[in-house]
């Protein structure tokens, strides 16, 4: 079994590329569809890595 930091630290990096999209990009539009994928990243790491 992996230990969680793999998962912590993919987490970290995911939260650390949407800060810097989300104050790049201007369009609430854009923000919501890249929260929206960003979820679905962490749900699907959490998923195949920690169950």
């Amino acid at each position: 079994m992996e230990s969680n930091i793999t998962y912590y630290i993919a987490l970290l990096i995911l939260v650390i590329i949407g800060v810097v999209v989300v104050k790049k990009v201007a369009s609430c539009l854009i923000k919501s569809i890249f929260t929206i994928v960003l979820l679905v990243i962490a749900a699907a790491i959490y998923y195949y890595y920690l169950r």
